[in-house]
């Protein structure tokens, strides 16, 4: 029946999968037919083929078939008897889902069900929330229309309230940092009436109609940063959109084509639509609701307390998981592919030094390299010394073309990750909870990396150390006399301002590495993943 009745709304499509046809619905919703171009998904129209985006066109009204009209029939007695069998709970999942448009942006208004501005957005209704210091975010419900041109969303209304006619937001999470969101492009959300004289303050027509609400938000600002990227954006994202179960049509502020092909897998898990970009798609996409804006609950961290499902850093690591599994599979094979291949030729790769143990006996431990600033001087030393102690050791050094499927392949598989205090430690985020974190803490740089790494890590449930250099293991003691307050007082000197504290701690410092204290805390930590092992219980042969 479904293969016969493509044309029809999908809310018979919604029958037939809550009627027990699992294997149908998967089939329907991953499906392509032949010829036609067109993506099959549930609940919502077919989509045109042609754009590739995420609504289905608006078209013009057609006669209706014998076909079409019997069907309607039919389509209107079935839903006359479930409503006299079960009123509420027919309602409920055709025009719900489960998590559908009006019950999503609801939760998402409520904010995991903790009262605010906001908590009760109704129908044909704008309302903003600037109460958080982080980040400010709006809702709109009713006929919501993107007008680019004008760097709108605009409600299109009957009411002749003139209160919240219009409000403005730039959709970053950075709202306390005035130099960086003067960069944001401000968007309007305004009301406009159906009809006007004034051909320029008419509502414009429909090209493309979505079922699913809009959620706007910028990848400009420190975009380009991975801890920015993580932080301001990809973070606040899931806090935002997790709870939908990807029924939301992502526009982006600033778009950037590589930051979509660096997150595609991990946007893929929040949104099943292909993201609009704001600026450069001209064409009026209508939305039943619109949230412009993120979320944010602090420094590299979920808070299951804030979230409408109780979901906290753990889920975010679990998307992450669903996110790139298909593609480490796939790096896997190619892998041995390419040994089986060397094992036909007969290459004899170099034998690797002997060890006291099986690797797969021994704990792995990634260091992160660095270049330019903040790099390890002795990071060879300190790489024979890990495997001395018990480490299976890799080095890896990734930069912006690595791609991030990669590093995370790399460090899911690690059981401690070392690592000199900057953007790359966002990574910690990769590791599996119950494992190890040494972070390497330069002069100058203690608040910044317990905030932004150490206590994030530890509320990921990694065991988190922070290692702090002394003056005499950083490089800035051979540019600045003993005594110098640059070596002695880091914080007397952050007094000064933050340029100060970048150009001299960031920017200039590298570090070398105490080797027989430094060896204490990897003895330590392979001890304890040592004992983490013992405690595990066996597989059952």
């Amino acid at each position: 029946m479904v293969q016969q009745q493509q044309q029809q709304q999908h809310r018979i499509y919604i029958l037939q999968f809550r009627k027990g046809e699992p294997e149908q619905e998967v089939a329907c919703k991953v499906s392509q037919p032949k010829g036609s171009g067109r993506r099959v998904m549930y609940y919502y129209q077919d989509y045109g083929g042609g754009g590739g985006k995420s609504g289905k066109p608006a078209q013009s009204a057609r006669g209706l078939s014998l076909r079409r009209i019997l069907a309607m029939l039919f389509f209107s007695f079935l839903c006359v008897g479930t409503l006299l069998v079960a009123p509420v709970s027919f309602l409920s999942f055709v025009h719900t889902d489960d998590g559908g448009a009006e019950a999503a942006a609801a939760t998402a208004a409520r904010g995991g069900g903790v009262p605010g501005p906001c908590s009760a957005v109704g129908n044909d209704s704008l309302c903003c929330d600037r109460t958080s210091e982080r980040a400010d975010i709006c809702f709109a419900r009713g006929d919501l229309r993107m007008h680019s041109t004008s760097s709108s969303f605009l409600l299109v209304s009957g009411n002749n309230s003139t209160a919240a006619e219009e409000e403005r937001i730039r959709p970053y999470t950075r709202k306390w940092e005035a130099n960086v969101m003067a960069t944001i492009d401000e968007v309007r959300l305004r009301r406009v009436s159906p009809s006007s004289g004034d051909a320029a303050a008419a509502a414009p027509k429909c090209d493309v109609r979505h079922d699913v609400p809009a959620l706007l938000f910028s990848t400009g600002g420190y975009t380009g940063n991975v801890y920015h990227e993580f932080n301001d954006g990809i973070l606040p994202l899931f806090v935002t959109a997790g709870h939908l179960r990807r029924r939301v049509v992502l526009v982006i502020l600033e778009y950037h084509d590589w930051w979509i092909t660096k997150y595609g897998d991990v946007v893929s898990q929040l949104s099943e639509f292909p993201p609009v970009d704001f600026t450069a798609d001209r064409r009026v996409h209508c939305f039943p609701e619109v949230i412009a804006g993120l979320r944010i609950h602090g420094e590299l961290t979920v808070d299951p307390a804030r979230t409408p499902e109780g979901r906290g850093i753990a889920d975010f690591r679990r998307l992450l998981d669903d996110a790139y599994r298909g593609r480490i599979e796939f790096l896997d094979r190619l892998e041995r592919r390419a040994a089986r291949k060397r094992h036909r030729r007969g290459v004899v790769l170099p034998r690797a030094p002997p060890r006291r143990a099986a690797s797969g006996d021994r704990p792995r431990l990634v260091i992160v390299s660095r270049t330019g600033s903040r790099v390890i001087e002795n990071e060879a030393e300190v790489a024979a010394m890990a495997g001395d102690v018990g480490f299976d050791v890799r080095v890896i050094r990734p930069d912006r073309t690595t791609e991030l499927c990669k590093i995370y392949k790399e460090l899911n598989a690690s059981d401690a990750m070392v690592g000199v205090h900057g953007a790359a430690m966002t990574h910690f985020l990769f590791m599996r909870p119950g494992k190890v974190f040494i972070q390497v803490v330069p002069l100058g740089t203690d608040w910044a990396a317990g905030a932004y790494y150490g206590e994030p890590a530890a509320r990921l449930g990694l065991r988190y150390v922070g290692y702090k250099i002394l003056p005499e293991e950083s490089s800035l003691s051979r540019e600045y006399p003993t005594g110098d307050p640059v070596l002695t007082d880091p914080a007397g000197v952050a007094q000064r301002g933050w340029d100060v504290t970048k150009k001299v701690y960031l920017d200039r410092q590298n570090v070398r590495l105490d080797l027989t204290r430094f060896r204490e805390e990897l003895v330590r930590a392979h001890q304890y993943l040592a004992a983490g092992r013992r405690r595990r219980p066996r597989a059952p042969e």
